[in-house]
């Protein structure tokens, strides 16, 4: 039987809060969403076990040594900011020293773990840079380079991403005609693989670093930036699993 691969995803998650003004009057509303709902349903029905972290859990309970990382095949951030993960309640409120949780990402790659970012606006350096990867060690070990500034490009019209090795098992038949995006963090390419391009821009990128391998997806898994289109394509499954079993080394 086939062993099913172990992943964990942190992000996807936010609150919302809006202020609503009616003449003399105000009132405020709050919800609740998430957004990881078409990727877990991928991986989950391509045999993986999908472990979900949300945004506000991961300050506390985002594993915090490497043998608890090691349980997993491979760890994805998605719209996660670089904080969330570094500050702790136990550093950021009560001054106490803590691991640094990016840096034991690092490890568990270098020993052999797999490690995909998924863009967002709190992605790479995301919207307004508020994701703040760029000087954290996670920019060490991405076959990407981020720019230290909002780099998100916002493409209402639609944008066609172009596979560029299509020989790669991440892509194998997958066709080269994808559905479009509304966007994309803008990157530049670092070590690795460059698997697919969008406007010129690195799209899906990969590579290995130590015993382990990296993935850097430059746009969404859900709306808005990857549309309903995207979301409901017969091979967006294909996709997602064919990426997590190789960043897996399976």
């Amino acid at each position: 039987m086939k062993t099913k691969l172990k992943v964990l995803l942190a992000g996807e998650s936010w609150i919302t809060h809006g202020v609503h003004v009616k003449g003399f009057a105000s009132y405020d509303t709050g919800s609740y969403e998430e957004g990881l709902a078409p990727l877990k349903q991928a991986l989950e029905s391509g045999g993986c076990d999908f472990m979900y972290i949300r945004n506000h859990e991961a300050t506390e309970i985002f594993p915090s040594t490497l043998e608890e990382l090691s349980k997993y095949d491979v760890v994805i951030f998605s719209d996660i900011p670089a904080d969330t993960i570094l500050l702790h309640n136990d550093t950021f409120v009560k001054g106490q020293r803590t691991p640094n949780r990016l840096r034991l990402i690092v490890d568990f790659v270098s020993q052999g773990g797999g490690f995909l970012m998924v863009g967002g606006y709190m992605s790479f350096s995301g919207f307004q840079a508020k994701a703040n990867y760029q000087f954290t060690p996670i920019a060490e070990i991405l076959p990407v380079k981020l720019l230290g500034m909002d780099d998100r490009v916002e493409s209402p019209e639609g944008v066609y991403p172009k596979i560029v090795r299509k020989d790669h098992p991440i892509l194998m038949g997958i066709p080269t005609e994808w559905p479009h995006f509304l966007g994309y963090n803008k990157l530049k390419q670092g070590e690795g693989d460059l698997l697919m391009t969008c406007q010129g821009d690195p799209f899906l990128s990969v590579r290995q670093y130590g015993k382990g391998r990296v993935g850097a997806f430059a746009s969404d898994c859900s709306p808005h930036w990857a549309p309903p289109e995207f979301v409901a394509w017969k091979y967006y499954q294909p996709f997602w699993v064919q990426l997590i079993e190789w960043l897996a080394n399976k």
